[in-house]
């Protein structure tokens, strides 16, 4: 696609697109080829300032617009993500290096499903209730500082954007500074369909730069962040000098238990799905697999039986399925935890530790066993494609060793289903999928532990953008 058309050297502030204060820019890098292919602005204190200002005037309209009106708005822009997909894809391939054929429904289909999930939940929402002795009322809560990884670059801001703006908030988007581009052609589509001026609002800069003016600015209400738990922290803390409501989605560690009466095949299927085809670089995906020893020769045979189906290469090639990490800093990092699991006494049986001979940031997929608690491969989110393979003697040091690390994201439960839910029940982890990779859209996301505060996605996830306030009446 034409980048002229997405205006990606301006901010998009209160409906206009505005040269930045500072007058400096950030490259945006190719992961496959390592060329700058277009640059984005750094803002400073002025310029968020200036788009906090905006949000915090325009919601004192839109929150008050209708229902109908910002559910019709919202339609719209989904039609357009819709009609625009092709060019969406093409982006995220761009600055992330998803192939092709694995981003169109992962990264951008399911933004558009999920959406329509928010539109149907949000005019279920009973904005007042009658209790005894008054009124509840929900409220927007005002203006949403959305902070948002490099990972899903569209969907990260798809789960904090389109609730908040059916609930009549306004929002400052800060994308990633590695993948900007799908955020501002969604701030195109969002200025063609018609939104009112200062609803939304991009600005792009350095995470540590700008997230500290936003999670300080005291017009600012509420904190939506999504990234690793030391950001997370430091947005938190920042926020609560002014009470900010905080909603944080941070890493996770998350086991897939395998016991006895499983169906194996489609249970490693899964996995390596989610350990796999994102390349490893997501929070929830299944890293850690937990099997009983009476069925771990089986489910180790068909791990590496399936682990074929996962050719790396050139993500403009529709037969590859793994394309590179994101950045250098990606490939450097999980190249350290591929070095430190041979280190402490793991066993590396697929995959191999990366050398940089060529042109991107690529890295083979990996399958460690012989892995314990306690080693940095089991304990540590390291957001690459590596998976570790755990022995384990029974469903009772299964759940011990599921719960043996300090995130609690996403998790998995493979057997006969009644036992499997029991397992499921068991498991610290703010989901868990049982005999399944179905996600329901309706279910929301979020963790235990250090895996983050509050909840996204559906009905639930709608609901953190409501302040609650109890009205007495005689």
């Amino acid at each position: 696609m034409n980048l002229e058309t997405l205006n990606n050297e301006k901010f998009y502030i209160n409906g206009e697109y505005v040269e930045s204060s500072s007058g400096k820019f950030i490259d945006v890098e190719n992961p496959a080829t390592e060329e700058i292919f277009a640059k984005i602005p750094s803002a400073n204190e002025e310029d968020i300032n200036k788009a906090v200002d905006t949000a915090y005037d325009a919601f004192k309209t839109w929150s008050k617009t209708s229902l109908d009106k910002r559910v019709e708005l919202v339609k719209k822009l989904n039609q357009w993500i819709k009609d625009h997909q092709d060019e969406f894809d093409e982006l995220i391939l761009l600055e992330l290096g998803i192939p092709i054929n694995i981003g169109h429904d992962s990264q951008v289909g399911r933004q558009i499903d999920r959406t329509n999930v928010f539109i149907e939940q949000v005019q279920n929402i009973d904005l007042e209730t009658s209790m005894e002795g008054g009124i509840l009322v929900r409220e927007p809560i005002g203006v949403i500082a959305s902070i948002t990884p490099w990972n899903y670059p569209l969907g990260q801001i798809i789960q904090k954007v389109i609730p908040a703006l059916l609930s009549g908030c306004t929002v400052v988007q800060k994308p990633a500074t590695s993948t900007p581009l799908s955020a501002y052609l969604l701030a195109k589509g969002i200025d063609e369909v018609g939104f009112p001026k200062g609803v939304f609002n991009l600005i792009t800069g350095q995470g540590s730069e700008v997230g500290d003016i936003l999670n300080k600015h005291p017009k600012v209400a509420m904190i939506s962040y999504t990234g690793s738990l030391k950001g997370g922290a430091e947005s938190a803390k920042a926020g609560m000098d002014t009470a900010k409501k905080v909603v944080l989605e941070l890493g996770g560690k998350s086991p897939a238990v395998f016991v006895k009466g499983a169906n194996i095949k489609e249970g490693v299927s899964q996995v390596l799905g989610t350990v796999y085809k994102n390349i490893g670089q997501t929070c929830s995906c299944l890293s850690r697999a937990v099997v009983t020893e009476d069925i771990y020769d089986e489910v180790l045979e068909e791990f590496l039986k399936q682990y074929e189906n996962y050719p790396v290469g050139n993500p403009t090639d529709k037969k590859t399925v793994i394309g590179p990490l994101s950045s250098k800093k990606q490939f450097e990092r999980v190249k350290y935890y591929i070095e430190k699991g041979i280190e402490e006494g793991a066993e590396l049986i697929r995959g191999e530790i990366p050398n940089k001979n060529n042109k991107g940031y690529y890295v083979k997929p990996v399958i460690f066993t012989n892995v314990k608690a306690g080693m940095t491969i089991h304990d540590e989110e390291i957001f690459g494609p590596v998976l570790s393979i755990i022995k384990v003697k029974d469903v009772d040091e299964a759940i011990k060793v599921a719960n043996s690390v300090d995130y609690g994201l996403s998790s998995a439960v493979f057997g006969k289903n009644d036992k499997a839910i029991e397992i499921a029940k068991e498991i610290n982890a703010g989901e868990c999928y049982v005999n399944t990779s179905a996600k329901g859209p309706n279910l929301p996301f979020g963790g235990y532990k250090q895996s983050g505060i509050g909840r996204e996605g559906g009905l639930y996830g709608l609901l953190e953008y409501y302040e609650l306030k109890s009205i007495y009446t005689k």
